[in-house]
């Protein structure tokens, strides 16, 4: 084994007695399957006659102590030594560290055996002899890294005590918050940490509010932060997030102008920008690239331009080259997804759906995105599951609800009156493209109820009215409200609504003879 002969040779060259240093004790430090696997015989410290030495600065013992053992231990890896690795990465306070290398090998190895249809392996890391933990002597960053393999082993409860004490310790480690956050799923799971106070909390909990749909909490934390940290382009970013999540599109676009104008190169968070940004995405995209096109965020941006422009083969290119950076980039899956969408291969959709749920079950846009494809292919029960789950997540947008409620109309299902209330959730929840208010009316006249369809398409026609909109709608809403006040004997108000009729030449003139 070519790694075995190289750990062999690294410990023969140390111990070569031309070459001898002090670290030739480094293996009478204590008992273990090193020393026992490579004990020689005591070399004498005197040089060999007739050898003169020029007086060069030598290391301090404990550095080529480390640097030996930190070699020995890479080959020892390589060469699947796992027991021998562990008394090795004492000497070198790696008791967390190294182990769980090593435990990732283990676990690249099993992969391929224990693969499953979509990637996901059973293999566990490789658990360590961790006895340090128990005795309080493992340090804030081997603590975060016993939390890693906790939870990736299905110990949540156990993995979430550990990284708080990791973070009390050392606040400063993001991204023991960042794996902290993943475990709380809930509000009182929040509330029952034990943290210490720290400005680095608050970032915590602003950034978890976001992740449990508390965004107008996530929103008042991070203006809070950014009373202190005025200049923050990070704090920029995650408020323009919290804005998109609450659907305010006007105040994101003016947020990321302005990150791009103090940034001209950033590439983070600009993904979310060419999400909305359709105006300027040829003008992003052309930046994104020339700024770095071998980051994640840069091929999905490039990967929305193309779909802008329909070339839907492209853009899943690009989100795949995304992917190839980064396999989980959560965006670059429900992106691919919609692609596949399009382009009518429900089951490639299907499939990249559900890698983004793998990733993060929180992910609207995936389920929302599996509601779609089962759609397509008939299976309105199962599409009718994957809506509801959308909207438990997000239940500010008005597109789940309309999709879900257009479920709801399908001759399959035929539940009108919970496509009704699906459609007035739409309307509380800010419907920009302006279609529930006419299918609420639309669904009222098909059941017979006259008095409450021309309520709602008395609001339709205000609305339209406001943003200044005509068409066949606005045709179509006073034809149904001058036919309906005549039948109930309202001349006067059916005449209006004629009168407004007359405005308009064609074919729909004519039927103002009938209401005559």
């Amino acid at each position: 084994n070519l790694s075995l002969k190289a750990a062999e040779q690294l410990v023969s060259i140390e111990l070569d007695p031309a070459k001898l240093t002090p670290a030739n004790t480094r293996f009478q430090r204590g008992s273990s399957s090193i020393r026992r696997r490579f004990r020689t015989d005591d070399v004498a410290l005197t040089p060999p006659a007739g050898v003169s030495y020029v007086s060069t600065p030598l290391m301090e013992e404990d550095e080529i102590v480390d640097g030996d053992f930190y070699l020995l231990a890479k080959n020892l890896i390589l060469g699947i030594y796992y027991d021998d690795l562990y008394d090795v990465c004492y000497w070198l306070r790696l008791e967390i560290a190294m182990p769980l290398y090593a435990g990732e090998k283990l676990k690249e190895e099993e992969t391929i055996e224990l693969e499953g249809p979509l990637g996901k392996s059973s293999a566990f890391l490789w658990r360590g002899r961790y006895r340090h933990f128990e005795n309080g002597t493992i340090d804030p960053f081997g603590l975060y890294l016993y939390g890693i393999v906790l939870k990736e082993e299905g110990n949540e409860n156990l993995a979430c005590s550990v990284l708080v004490e990791s973070v009390n310790n050392n606040p400063w480690n993001w991204d023991a918050w960042s794996k902290l956050q993943s475990l709380c799923t809930t509000i009182d799971m929040l509330n029952n940490l034990n943290l210490n106070n720290h400005w680095m909390k608050d970032f915590f909990l602003a950034s978890a509010y976001q992740e449990i749909r508390m965004h107008n909490e996530s929103l008042a934390k991070y203006e809070y932060l950014q009373g202190t940290f005025s200049f923050s382009n990070y704090i920029q970013a995650q408020i323009a997030k919290a804005q998109y999540s609450l659907r305010d599109f006007e105040v994101v676009e003016a947020i990321f102008e302005e990150l791009l104008r103090n940034d001209p190169y950033r590439v983070e968070d600009m993904d979310m920008y060419s999400n909305e940004c359709f105006a300027a995405l040829s003008f992003l995209a052309h930046r994104v690239f020339m700024t770095d096109k071998y980051r994640p965020e840069s091929c999905c941006i490039i990967g929305n331009y193309y779909s802008l422009k329909g070339q839907h083969e492209k853009s899943v290119l690009y989100f795949e080259r995304a992917l190839k950076l980064d396999k989980n980039y959560l965006s670059a899956w429900t992106l691919m997804g919609h692609e596949y969408v399009e382009m009518k291969n429900t089951p490639a959709a299907v499939d990249a759906y559900r890698r983004a749920i793998d990733i993060n079950s929180c992910d609207y846009r995936a389920w929302y995105g599996l509601g779609q494809a089962y759609e397509m292919m008939g299976m309105h029960y199962y599409a009718l599951h994957y809506f509801k789950k959308s909207v438990f997540l997000q239940p500010n947008d008005s597109r789940l609800w309309i999709a879900m409620a257009r479920c709801y109309e399908t001759d399959q299902l035929r539940m009108l009156d919970e496509a009704i209330k699906c459609y007035k959730r739409a309307v509380n929840g800010n419907d920009r493209e302006a279609i529930a208010l006419r299918q609420l009316a639309k669904l009222h006249h098909e059941l017979g109820r006259s008095e409450e369809a021309a309520f709602y398409y008395k609001m339709d026609l205000e609305r339209m009215k406001d943003e200044d909109r005509e068409g066949p709608n606005m045709v179509e809403a006073l034809f149904f409200l001058a036919t309906h006040y005549k039948n109930v004997k309202r001349f006067e108000e059916a005449e209006v609504y004629c009168t407004r009729l007359l405005d308009y030449n064609g074919p729909v003139s004519s039927n103002i003879v009938i209401l005559s």
